[in-house]
C-alpha cells in the first residue's frame, strides 16, 4: 500500500509551452520531456480564442528557464508524462482551473487526490465569476455535455 503513495518528483527547467495544456522541459539529466498537464482540460483548437488563451497565461506562468517540480502521475506511450506541475509551491495546473483558461477533468480527477477539492472549488468560483472559458454559457455545454 506504501508503494502507491510514493511521489515520483521531477525537477526540471521550462523549454516551452505546446499548447494550453503541454508544455515541453529539460530534466537534470537534459532530457527533453513533453508533460501533459493532469486533471485539467484545456481547449483544443476549436475554441481558437480560448486555446490563444489558456496558452498564453501558460506562458506568463511558465516562461523559458523557470524552474518547475513536475509531479509525475504518469508516462503515455509517446514518451509524453502526466504531471501536476509546481512553481514555488503553486500548482500551475490549479491555476490555470482558478483563471478559467481549463476546466477541471473529472475522469482523471482522482489522479491529483490530495487538491481534488480545491481543484472543483477554483472550478466553481471561476464559473461564478465568468472568467475565460465561462464568459460563455455554450462552453459549459461543450465540455460538460457528455
Amino acid at each position: 500500500m506504501m508503494e502507491l503513495l510514493e511521489l515520483m518528483l521531477v525537477l526540471a527547467t521550462v523549454v516551452g509551452v505546446t499548447d494550453g495544456n503541454t508544455i515541453l522541459v529539460k530534466d537534470n539529466a537534459g532530457q527533453a520531456i513533453p508533460v501533459k498537464l493532469a486533471c485539467i482540460n484545456a481547449p483544443k483548437a476549436a475554441g481558437q480564442v480560448y486555446n490563444l488563451a489558456a496558452t498564453q497565461r501558460l506562458k506568463q506562468l511558465l516562461p523559458p528557464k523557470t524552474p518547475v517540480v513536475i509531479r509525475s502521475i504518469e508516462q503515455l506511450e509517446n514518451g509524453r508524462t502526466v504531471g501536476e506541475v509546481f512553481v514555488d509551491n503553486r500548482s500551475v495546473n490549479l491555476l490555470l482551473v482558478e483563471s478559467g483558461n481549463a476546466v477541471v477533468d473529472r475522469e482523471s480527477l482522482q489522479n491529483c487526490y490530495e487538491s481534488k477539492t480545491q481543484y472543483l472549488i477554483a472550478e466553481a468560483n471561476a464559473k461564478n465569476k465568468h472568467l475565460g472559458l465561462w464568459q460563455q454559457s455554450k462552453m459549459q455545454l461543450k465540455f460538460h455535455g457528455k
